[in-house]
């Protein structure tokens, strides 16, 4: 069955943001010029993904502002003869088939996604979480496609990272079968360093069959009352093969702001407008600002 839907969760409230997230959902900061949320969508775009659903909250309306249709900007951009824009702007709202459904209570990533099963039903689909960019010379959703097509189950997009870091991210223990393919037998949510089974960490990319429904309809809630996506893998594992495919890949989590800070900074520095003042900008900024921190 061909995958048709991609589900982005975006009803978080955005804590470690405040008070900027107070009225700005975190997935409309801006990455230089376009903001995070927009990233994901083109993402899904580039997979032939039209129907974008996306899981809201009350508080998430800029985001469906965003990708309206603006009569009266697209109008003055044409009279200022600003066609880039124009186009640029023209191109995201009509590509895309968004759906939008609230998520009325914060229960957690897995009741989020169920949350969109009434509009996804039985067929396969993609989660993309909407605070993860993820830069690669192929587009990682075709990838994840290419592995659900050949054996029919999910899959999960998985990337090397340091052990130190491991305690970041869900990790998943699998038998490697042939070149970046794995069978997971099972998944660890942030473990310590010591305890955890390997360094592949999840992408927050997730292509799933419908089953995954079923699976997130028993699974208990956990730490806050919240229903954990991973334990629903857990007890899919149980019943069907989940595949992992090991990306090669820049992963951005714009959802710390550090990681949004380092993320700004690097896409500025791919640019070809913007590098060579942002690099003077750099090596002025440290050379008068480091002799005067304590670096050991």
């Amino acid at each position: 069955m061909v995958v048709r839907k991609a589900v982005l969760p975006v009803a978080g409230w955005g804590t470690r943001f405040l008070p900027a997230t107070k009225a700005m959902p975190k997935e409309m900061f801006p990455i230089i010029d376009k903001p995070v949320i927009q990233f994901i969508v083109e993402e899904c775009l580039s997979a032939n993904i039209e129907n974008v659903i996306f899981v809201t909250g009350r508080h998430k309306r800029p985001i469906e502002h965003h990708f309206d249709i603006n009569t009266d900007l697209e109008k003055h951009l044409e009279q200022c003869g600003k066609t880039d824009l124009l186009r640029n702007i023209m191109e995201i709202s009509r590509l895309i088939n968004p759906i939008y459904i609230r998520q009325k209570e914060q229960l957690g990533l897995g009741h989020a996604v169920l949350v969109a099963e009434p509009v996804v039903g039985y067929e396969p689909f993609v989660v993309a979480l909407g605070d993860i960019i993820v830069r690669d010379n192929k587009n990682i959703l075709e990838r994840m496609m290419e592995v659900y097509n050949r054996f029919g189950k999910s899959v999960i997009a998985v990337f090397e990272v340091d052990r130190k870091d491991v305690s970041k991210y869900g990790i998943i223990y699998g038998r490697h079968i042939e070149k970046d393919i794995y069978i997971i037998d099972d998944l660890i949510e942030k473990p310590k360093p010591k305890e955890a089974p390997s360094n592949l960490a999840i992408v927050g990319r997730y292509l799933f069959t419908p089953r995954i429904f079923e699976k997130l309809k028993v699974t208990p809630p956990g730490k806050g009352g919240e229903i954990q996506l991973t334990d629903a893998i857990k007890l899919l594992i149980e019943d069907e093969a989940v595949y992992a495919i090991k990306i090669d890949a820049k992963v951005y989590d714009t959802g710390t702001p550090l990681g949004y800070i380092q993320t700004v900074l690097d896409f500025a520095l791919h640019r070809d407008d913007l590098r060579e003042d942002l690099i003077l900008y750099l090596k002025q900024l440290l050379s008068s600002s480091i002799p005067q921190i304590d670096t050991v």
